[in-house]
């Protein structure tokens, strides 16, 4: 990043060429003065849901929805606003935070085209899942407390985006932890729903404790946790100290976004209400990690390491996901894995670093829409299948469900990247730029990027196929499926729209230009003695090919119960490629010895000796006691023995 551009990401910089150009930029700068509005209005309804109790069970979820709809109208509001701007940014403080001698952390708002970007896809995607869930949750009798966490959720993940320093960011981040928690393990009745909330909560702490260990080294080295002062210092800092703090960001990233090694808990998260894995998966908790490390730029483009670690892990991470979202039969679970890969086609284009910075987001914004549409199409499946989610138990349901059959179709087409839909614009240019790499690299990562394109349009092939085609594979308790209700289906259909325009728009629309205030270029290389023609056509002809033989396999439907399989490597996705062996050998198990060695030491050790000079005390005293008879003649025998004793004692010692 080039200091002007730097300066022109944290400062408000108001270019005045002529006198009207001038007066509309402070007037759109006055504006932005209360973005700190897009926090406070979903916290102030999160605090009245969750505070008045059964009160509000009535209205509680119109409460909850308007709260963030109307978040989302003022959050385009201030996007046209700083658009007036010419691309600026705007810091707002808010007052002081911390003061202790010389550090100082201000409450702050740092409004820019990356965080007016989050902050409309928070609020745009999150209050359709909200309007949404007001169907889904219709029955549920917490459904009041449900909107008040997810209203807290939205206002957490809000101000992740919208703080001017790590510390407010690192505030949102534990926020969105939290929110998670509760949401994750909604049904605490069920030990799989408690135990997927306990273990996203934990593994997210691993992250979190990196991400501390960063700020640590920004306040030891540069005393201070502001952007401003961080990213300008970058330079200064010995290299081995950059690297340091960003292997860091990246540990916060993989723990929040689900990647390797802390993926485990994003699938697992599936036990929570379908609207809570829309929300987490599409618009809010994964994508805190791509915005770190996107926000954290000048911090990953002064370490090629550093970015080539991220570049490694998304990578990697994009496959993993792909592999076993191949061998799913649960639905939720197939789209959990989804997402997993998806976020790594992200962070791969976010550790490629320049150009590929804008494109990392607009994957992110093209997600947010086909991803959030594909669970909303899976909850409403479930709805009508009685909270069936095997898919070998589903077929046919396009003639019962064809509002979520065209939706999820949409979503499907979207997400394996079928031109014109967003997807292809998103995907595709990531491919393109994992290539123009170069060296063994380029070939590495970008042959990554394109087997994952193949494998998603396999796995979500057979998703599709398997739910909505075939002979009907249900279960006697379903009689006939049903359609979900109009409040259900208007965000699906909106849904459905963005992932088909959402690409095309913000490609032609000049989204990438948008965000060169805060990258400082977005030109993307083109892949060496490749053209873009010959790739796009590589891609899609790998994807179809993915299409095909996925059809061919699943086209007459599937077993209807798990057979065994046949070759490891499907073995082995069965068991999610044993991330949780690996854990749990790795941390738990050696977690659990030492647990085993301190309850010795302490139980045998430290407790033994305290308990055996006790037992030694007792034990002589009640055989000391014993001598104690009460009889003259007892102690008249004693005395005389004691006599006798001391008698030989002296003629011995005379004698010799």
């Amino acid at each position: 990043m080039t200091e002007p551009a730097l300066a022109e990401q944290v400062h408000t910089v108001l270019a005045a060429p002529s006198t009207t150009e001038h007066v509309s930029s402070v007037a759109a700068s006055g504006a932005l003065s209360s973005v700190w509005l897009l926090i406070a209005i979903p916290l102030a309804s999160a605090v009245v849901l969750l505070l008045t109790g059964r009160k509000s069970d009535r209205w509680g979820h119109i409460l909850g929805c308007a709260s963030i709809g109307a978040s989302f109208v003022l959050a385009v509001w201030y996007f046209f606003a700083l658009r007036g701007m010419g691309h600026k940014a705007v810091s707002e403080h808010l007052g002081s935070f911390i003061q202790v001698g010389g550090y100082k952390v201000d409450w702050g708002i740092l409004y820019d085209p990356l965080s007016a970007t989050f902050a409309l896809l928070i609020t745009g995607v999150g209050f359709l899942i909200h309007v949404y869930a007001i169907g889904y949750m219709k029955e549920d009798p917490g459904r009041r407390r449900f909107f008040g966490y997810f209203n807290l959720f939205a206002a957490a993940m809000l101000l992740l985006v919208l703080g001017n320093n790590f510390l407010m960011t690192f505030i949102g981040w534990e926020g969105v932890g939290v929110a998670s928690y509760l949401l994750i393990s909604w049904y605490q009745d069920r030990p799989a729903s408690a135990t997927a909330g306990k273990k996203a909560f934990l593994m997210n702490r691993v992250g979190d404790a990196a991400f501390l260990v960063a700020m640590f080294l920004m306040f030891g080295y540069l005393g201070s946790t502001d952007f401003t002062t961080v990213f300008n210092g970058v330079g200064a800092l010995p290299h081995g100290v950059t690297l340091a703090i960003a292997l860091c960001l990246l540990g916060g990233a993989c723990g929040k976004s689900g990647q390797f090694p802390l993926q485990a808990w994003l699938p697992d998260a599936m036990e929570g209400p379908t609207p809570v894995s829309a929300l987490i998966h599409a618009a809010t908790m994964v994508t805190a990690g791509v915005y770190l490390i996107a926000r954290a730029n000048p911090i990953f483009d002064a370490t090629t390491i550093g970015s080539t670690i991220v570049v490694a892990v998304g990578a990697f991470t994009l496959l993993l996901g792909c592999i076993i979202g191949c061998a799913k039969d649960d639905i939720k679970r197939v789209l959990a894995y989804s997402t997993v890969s998806q976020i790594g086609y992200m962070f791969l284009a976010v550790g490629l670093g320049g150009g590929a910075y804008a494109l990392g987001i607009l994957h992110l914004l093209a997600h947010g829409f086909f991803k959030a549409g594909l669970f909303l199409g899976a909850g409403s499946v479930m709805h009508g299948m009685k909270d069936q989610t095997d898919m070998r138990r589903f077929g046919g349901l396009w003639k019962y469900m064809k509002v979520t059959w065209v939706t999820v179709g949409l979503g499907f087409l979207a997400i394996i990247g079928i031109p014109p839909l967003s997807g292809f614009f998103s995907k595709d240019p990531i491919i393109e730029a994992a290539f123009a790499r170069g060296g063994w690299q380029g070939w590495v990562f970008g042959l990554a990027a394109l087997l994952g394109a193949g494998l998603t349009a396999f796995y979500m092939t057979r998703l599709f196929v398997l739910t909505f085609h075939g002979k009907k594979r249900w279960t006697d308790d379903i009689e006939h499926p049903h359609e979900s209700p109009a409040v259900m289906q208007v965000p699906m259909i909106l849904l459905a729209v963005g992932s088909v325009a959402a690409g095309g728009l913000l490609v032609y629309g000049g989204f990438t230009d948008w965000l060169e205030p805060v990258f400082g270029t977005t030109e993307v290389p083109e892949a060496v003695h490749y053209s873009k023609a010959l790739m796009t056509g590589i891609s899609i002809v790998v994807v179809l090919l993915g299409v095909a033989i996925s059809w061919l396999l699943f086209r007459r439907g599937t077993a209807e119960t798990e057979q065994p399989a046949r070759t490891a490597i499907v073995r082995a996705a069965r068991e999610n490629l044993y991330g949780d062996v690996l854990n749990e050998t790795l941390f738990e198990l050696p977690g659990k010895l030492l647990t085993r060695a301190a309850v010795f030491v302490d139980g045998k050790g430290v407790d033994g000796i305290v308990t055996g000079l006790a037992a030694i005390v007792g034990g002589s005293s009640s055989r000391l006691r014993r001598l104690q008879t009460g009889f003259v003649r007892s102690y008249a025998l004693t005395i005389l023995g004691g006599a006798l004793v001391v008698v030989a004692a002296l003629m011995a010692v005379k004698l010799g």
